[in-house]
């Protein structure tokens, strides 16, 4: 069993779908903790950590973001905010004369089991930044994030 700590039922669907593949259980807590103003690795750090400590048990914690090229990186570590906000109009609007429009989507997965420091693992998808939204499946930036080499 693997205890994953947020209060994104979005990200608790994707992980269940994944971890089905390998008969793992997994178990959901939304924790509640505060988040550091920071990078994806610190925040994922910081929650791990907090949540290992606090429940006595080894923990997950996940924080991702869209960083793309042409915004210096924009929203990165503030996509969840620019979702509650502007959403995906909003940077659409911010693309619109845009030619580059390369952009990187980026998980920290942070794991941490009690008297032990937490450790960070990186995944990061290469494609791009649609001119449209398509499809209805998925969640948040996923009708903008298009990755050519999947079609």
């Amino acid at each position: 069993m693997i205890t994953f700590i947020t209060g994104n039922e979005h990200k608790v669907k994707e992980a269940e779908n994944i971890f089905k593949d390998y008969d793992i259980t997994l178990e959901h807590i939304d924790l509640g903790y505060e988040e550091p103003q920071g990078t994806l690795e610190e925040v994922a750090l910081s929650g791990a950590k907090y949540a290992s400590r606090k429940l006595d048990k080894p923990v997950i914690v996940e924080d991702a973001g869209l960083f793309i090229k042409a915004l210096n990186g924009f929203p990165g570590t503030y996509s969840h905010y620019v979702q509650d906000t502007i959403g995906n109009q909003g940077i659409l609007k911010l693309l619109k004369d845009t030619q580059d429009r390369y952009a990187e989507f980026r998980s920290v997965i942070g794991y941490c089991a009690p008297n032990s420091e937490p450790k960070t693992f990186l995944g990061k998808v290469e494609g791009e930044i649609a001119v449209e939204e398509k499809g209805d499946l998925g969640f948040a930036f996923d009708p903008l994030f298009y990755v050519p080499s999947l079609g």
